[in-house]
């Protein structure tokens, strides 16, 4: 079995700021926030620890260092935090933002919830939490949960599956915690529209053709013996589409 190391990037010196960290997540373009197995992509994790991750019984303290930038990141507009790639934790450089939206034709605007709906582009749910985040502006989980009537157990599984929805729509993302009540800090989310909108109008003036190959291309400059098929794997892209891509 492969480890997840062989997909980590050698850079020149340990990452330990904050701004460290935008540097190298602009260098990669786009990356995990912890090594995942089976997911070729290098962290910011291994650029900070320059190990594997080992966990025992608490987090190390490379651990704690990243989740609190994943915050400050997104609040700062510094990168893009969100549960992208199956799901995982995902840092995007600015640069690339444009780019991801593209891919897909999700440059939405922030009054765009119920014609996106319409179309079957987006679950009732989270057209709620979509409209809730346009309306009241970034909001912590409890204070959304709350807007989005969503405040019972059944509701909060409910919220739970629309925002991994939106999330890897990159509809909204992660900007900070909130302390909002003495358990573990509530994550803070916004619309991506509201909040990076010189991205939304860059996306909306680049073909999913194009943004495919930029993404390929990034994605090849750090391991150039990529196949097509994994690049399609990891995107979610068709055979042709991945192929293209590569060649781009």
């Amino acid at each position: 079995m492969k480890s997840s190391l062989q997909w980590q990037v050698r850079w020149p010196r340990r990452v330990s700021t904050p701004s460290d960290a935008v540097h190298f997540i602009d260098a990669v373009g786009y990356c995990l926030l912890f090594p995942i197995k089976h997911l070729p992509l290098p962290s910011l994790y291994y650029a900070v620890a320059r190990r594997d991750i080992h966990l025992g019984p608490g987090w190390d303290k490379y651990c704690e260092k990243i989740w609190e930038w994943k915050g400050e990141l997104g609040r700062r507009r510094r990168a893009f935090y969100t549960k992208y790639f199956k799901g995982r934790g995902t840092f995007i450089s600015l640069k690339l933002l444009p780019h991801f939206l593209a891919m897909r034709n999700f440059a939405a605007s922030a009054g765009d919830a119920e014609a996106y709906y319409r179309a079957g582009r987006i679950s009732a749910d989270a057209r709620t939490i979509w409209e809730a985040l346009a309306e009241h502006g970034p909001l912590a989980t409890l204070e959304l949960r709350h807007a989005c009537k969503m405040d019972s157990k059944a509701g909060n599984a409910r919220f739970k599956r629309a925002m991994a929805e939106l999330q890897c729509l990159l509809l909204v993302f992660y900007s900070g915690a909130e302390q909002e009540t003495a358990a573990w800090p509530s994550g803070r989310f916004e619309l991506t529209a509201q909040a990076f909108p010189r991205q939304i109008r860059d996306a909306r003036r680049i073909t999913p053709e194009h943004a495919r190959a930029v993404l390929a291309r990034k994605y090849l400059e750090w391991h150039p013996a990529a196949p097509p098929q994994l690049l399609a794997r990891l995107f979610g892209w068709s055979k042709a589409e991945a192929i293209a891509a590569c060649k781009s």
